[in-house]
């Protein structure tokens, strides 16, 4: 079991962990992920690693109550511990001197950025990141973003904070006044897939850091297969990030999308339960 050690809400939605892990912290890069289980019947959830400190034996994870389980891990607080949890897990992100490199993120896809970012500001790179969300209220880790990129550009959908518009028309905006060497996008699968099309155009080499459904953890169970280049790829163990260009996003999307309704059913049966009749976890 690991403690955790303080937390933080971002939105109704959205909080931060900083849970104890000394092993996981030690070994983290950017791009590792772990396995998260609440409640010894709970279900297996990726969340991948916003951050790592090895001096306190901590990492940070960033989760959105989207469903059953989540909504148990963000009802947890200081001092409450985590069931299991399981990584580093997945291939880290490739980084080197690329030269100028674009960073694009939607909603909770900021959280796994944030060590990228970092990693490859460290490398050398000129940093541009584009932080997108549909309103400002769910805009998160803005400050540390701004630490470590060179440049940062703020698109919500509404309009209520930075630039009115998508996370692809602050990327064209970058594009059509420099060049740009590389991109890196993290968010959901539509927005990703959209990204990817946008970068093909101007030729520019993407990877994209994918969110499937996944059990093990380990590439046994094959809940995570996803084709690439028209291989199937297990993201928990080939990934999670890959050529954004070869990615078959609507096949991704369509499974991603196969238990919607029988998560809106369990969600809601859920809020309906008395708190007191809840399982313990």
């Amino acid at each position: 079991m690991n403690k955790i050690i303080s937390k933080e809400i971002f939105s109704e939605n959205v909080v931060q962990f900083e849970v104890e892990a000394p092993l996981i912290a030690k070994a983290h890069r950017a791009g590792h992920f772990v396995i998260v289980r609440v409640g010894e019947q709970g279900e297996r959830m990726p969340l991948t690693i916003a951050s790592s400190d090895v001096q306190k034996g901590s990492i940070n994870l960033v989760v959105q109550k989207v469903g059953v389980s989540s909504a148990k891990l963000c009802a947890l607080n200081a001092g409450d511990y985590i069931t299991d949890l399981v990584g580093p897990l997945g291939k880290a992100t490739h980084i080197e001197n690329f030269g100028t490199v674009l960073c694009a993120c939607g909603g909770v896809g900021t959280a796994p950025m944030l060590p990228i970012v970092r990693a490859l500001k460290k490398a050398g790179n000129r940093v541009i990141t584009v932080l997108a969300a549909r309103s400002k209220t769910l805009i998160i880790l803005e400050k540390q973003m701004r630490e470590h990129s060179d440049e940062v550009i703020i698109m919500t959908d509404d309009g209520s904070y930075g630039t009115k518009g998508l996370v692809t028309n602050g990327i064209e905006s970058v594009l059509q006044r420099e060049s740009v060497d590389f991109c890196v996008t993290v968010g959901p699968a539509i927005m990703m897939k959209f990204v990817g099309q946008l970068t093909q155009k101007y030729r520019i080499p993407t990877v994209a850091s994918l969110n499937t459904i996944m059990v093990d953890g380990t590439g046994m169970c094959g809940a995570c297969r996803v084709t690439v280049d028209k291989k199937t790829k297990f993201v928990c163990v080939d990934g999670p990030e890959f050529d954004a260009h070869q990615v078959d996003f609507d096949e991704m999307i369509m499974r991603l999308n196969a238990y919607k309704d029988l998560e809106r059913g369990a969600m809601q049966r859920f809020a309906e339960q008395p708190e007191q009749d809840r399982p313990a976890m």
